[in-house]
């Protein structure tokens, strides 16, 4: 079975993600170069398969990827972030493949976990201009961006709530969003994400940065 990848594309910046395999998704300045970053990195996202136990067989070349959505990106998208969802996203989630879905987000918050944990203490190498957090910086940062993705899906959480909290809330309001129902403490967000597309956002956003941590600590 071909690979689904969706391409979000600027002139500047194009970002091409595996729509069944939330947060295996890699930036460039083309797509040719974006497909070929994805591809680069099957290596590390299988560790996230084999932590969730879901069976991993990526392709091995791009003849085995099939692009079935190409969005228009935006300002998000060059600031570096697969913002758009795909319309495939919509489609309705069963209760295996919601299984499946939430098995690989868990195991890329753990990935982001262990990476952070592994760093503790480490001082991350800078970029070329002094840029980059360091891992307690980068911690709050991916805690204040769950916060975001609970509120994004619908559900309201105090500022104060730990990651953890804020992780089981996610999965308290995609679960009930997969099942037709009001997710719990409804907010009054304007447009709510789609299940499909906050399990790849938030997976993405997680091993984006256990990548970062991994990288620039070695």
């Amino acid at each position: 079975m071909a690979l689904r990848v969706v391409v979000e594309a600027t002139p500047k910046r194009v970002f091409a993600s595996a729509l069944d395999w939330p947060g295996w998704s890699r930036g460039a300045k083309t797509e040719a170069e974006a497909l070929q970053a994805l591809l680069a990195y099957a290596d590390r996202y299988a560790p996230v398969a084999r932590r969730a136990h879901v069976r991993f067989e990526p392709p091995a070349t791009l003849r085995g990827v099939s692009v079935v959505e190409r969005l228009d990106g935006g300002a998000s998208t060059e600031f570096g972030i697969p913002s758009l969802p795909s319309a495939s996203e919509d489609a309705a989630l069963d209760a295996r493949e919601l299984k499946r879905l939430v098995a690989l987000l868990r195991s890329a918050w753990a990935e982001f976990d262990a990476a952070a944990k592994k760093a503790h203490g480490v001082s991350l190498r800078l970029g070329p201009r002094g840029g980059g957090r360091q891992v307690p910086k980068m911690v709050e940062h991916v805690r204040e961006a769950e916060g975001a993705y609970v509120a994004q899906l619908g559900s309201k959480m105090p500022g104060s709530s730990s990651i953890e909290e804020l992780r089981e809330a996610f999965l308290a309001a995609l679960t009930a969003r997969a099942s037709g129902d009001e997710p719990p403490n409804a907010n009054k967000v304007r447009k709510r994400w789609e299940p499909r597309y906050a399990v790849r956002r938030s997976a993405w956003h997680a091993l984006d940065h256990a990548w970062e941590i991994q990288d620039r600590s070695s």
